[in-house]
């Protein structure tokens, strides 16, 4: 199988790259292929001719987005569309990752993916766009995901929330975590497991939510990493409504994954997901 992997320096695309690693693997870094260029995207996907496109990149930054709209549109929903119109002409499928801040956060049980989604910042509206744009082909695959934490790439800095936390605690520093945010951990080297396993057993194309199982608060998240890592954990309990930030972040975005479980691919719980995160020596 030729597969394309566009990102492929972030935290999730050097997840991807890596479970990808035995197929015959293109790898884009943004300055290998830039791609808000629909043409650069048209020119790169016909030379390597993919089976499979899988779409890692994204603009991440949920503040920055409110101030720039334009650049969180052009790289979250119309990038999306290129890539989507470039594998149709080839004849490929597209995976594309997706967001729990398509949600507003509101909800008291977990999101499945026939619920409305209600964005309640631009960057989630950028992203639910992108989301419709992948699945105007009904054999592309959306699977969101959400709270990433991984091992980077060798050319990427990028360690997500987790990272940060971990580093705070093996430092033993005082621990900034939010009390009243619940979410769904995704572990990317499970990510890119259960895309591979949604490939090879030919599941239907569509919307997919693709966590670790269960759920737990950011600062429930970093107990736990405190407990398997033997260290003190000093929290500094926040609020969202004690912090200043432009974009609202969605309260509780647990994602169900059962829909997942059905098409015969199970996620690890996130406590299991974390240990095995944490005892990966890279």
């Amino acid at each position: 199988m030729r597969v394309m992997i566009t990102g492929a320096a972030g935290l999730l695309g050097a997840a991807v790259t890596r479970e990808f690693g035995t197929d015959t693997v293109a790898a884009f870094d943004r300055a290998a292929l830039e791609l808000t260029d629909a043409a650069a995207v048209d020119a790169a996907v016909a030379r390597v001719a993919p089976d499979l496109i899988v779409n890692c990149a994204a603009y991440n930054d949920v503040d920055g987005a409110e101030d720039d709209a334009g650049e969180a549109l052009r790289a979250n929903a119309f990038a999306v569309l290129s890539l989507a119109r470039a594998a149709h002409a080839c004849g490929a499928r597209l995976v594309h990752y997706s967001t729990d801040f398509v949600f507003d956060g509101t909800a008291d049980t977990p999101y499945a993916e026939h619920h409305a989604a209600s964005p309640r910042s631009v960057y989630g509206a950028s992203k639910l766009l992108g989301d419709w744009f992948a699945l105007e082909q009904p054999a592309n695959y959306v699977l969101r995901v959400e709270s990433l934490f991984g091992v980077p790439g060798p050319a990427s800095r990028r360690r997500g929330s987790l990272g940060t936390i971990v580093e705070h605690i093996r430092a033993g520093r005082e621990v900034p975590v939010f009390t009243d945010r619940t979410v769904s951990p995704s572990f990317t080297a499970d990510v890119a497991r259960a895309t591979r396993a949604l490939i090879e057993r030919k599941a239907p194309g569509g919307l997919y939510h693709c966590v670790n199982s269960g759920h737990a608060t950011w600062a429930e998240i970093a107990a736990e990493t405190a407990e398997i890592l033997g260290c003190p954990f000093t929290p500094k309990p926040l609020t969202l409504a004690s912090v200043p930030l432009k974009a609202q972040r969605p309260r509780y975005c647990v994602l169900s994954n059962e829909k997942l479980r059905q098409a015969g691919v199970p996620m690890p719980h996130w406590k299991a997901a974390l240990r095995a995160y944490l005892a990966d020596p890279a």
